[in-house]
């Protein structure tokens, strides 16, 4: 049975963060609001957990999932960054952006993009989804919660547990959310390029070289 626990959206109870990081960690799915749009989220690792949710959303190997991290602390971890790249992150987050980044032998291989051993890391930049990370306390697997055949993702929360009902464990109720993902920057290249752009302004990111590329992903 799907539960849904209603947050506040800016002092979300950390009792129910506590008890949404224990479904997470028990290998369940959680709709989870952010500053973008719904996400669904999983434990890393979590071969099971990350398998549903790819089902979930119709996606395949090619379709890179995102690593929502509490702070830049824990990029490392996971992707390899260096100087200008830090810098650049450092300037953008937190935020409602995805940045592409090659991945560290601690991603497992299944979950980097297949040819290219890219991931996909973001730091939220709103107080349900960061609560959630730290009382988690790793950070946690997702993708935006667009369904198979739409363009627009899941806002409603009563909705998603309707939905989804039996697929997925938790639903975070913090009020309506929006309609647009993040804006995702591939951060592999010599300059970083905006594969899509979302909810997150690229105003001064394109002033130093950032350019809107035609290709269309999704996270």
């Amino acid at each position: 049975m799907t539960q849904r626990f209603s947050l506040h959206p800016s002092h979300p109870q950390a009792r129910l963060l506590r008890q949404a990081a224990e479904v997470i960690g028990a290998g369940g799915l959680v709709a989870v609001p952010t500053d973008a749009c719904y996400v669904l989220a999983c434990r890393l690792g979590d071969k099971a957990a990350s398998e549903r949710l790819r089902a979930i959303r119709g996606l395949d190997e090619r379709h890179l999932l995102t690593l929502m991290c509490r702070d830049l602390s824990e990029l490392s971890n996971y992707a390899m960054v260096d100087n200008r790249q830090y810098r650049f992150l450092r300037e953008w987050t937190p935020g409602p952006y995805t940045f592409v980044l090659d991945a560290t032998k601690e991603v497992p291989r299944r979950l980097a993009h297949p040819s290219r051993r890219t991931i996909g890391l973001r730091v939220p930049d709103a107080p349900v989804v960061q609560g959630l990370v730290e009382a988690y306390g790793e950070p946690v697997l997702c993708s935006s919660l667009i369904l198979p055949g739409e363009d627009d993702p899941l806002t409603d929360a009563a909705e998603i547990a309707t939905q989804l009902a039996r697929r997925i464990e938790l639903v975070l109720d913090a009020g309506g959310q929006g309609l647009v993902p993040t804006t995702v920057v591939d951060l592999t290249g010599a300059e970083p390029l905006v594969v899509r752009i979302g909810c997150g302004s690229i105003e001064g990111m394109v002033a130093r070289g950032a350019e809107a590329s035609t290709l269309r992903v999704r996270f």
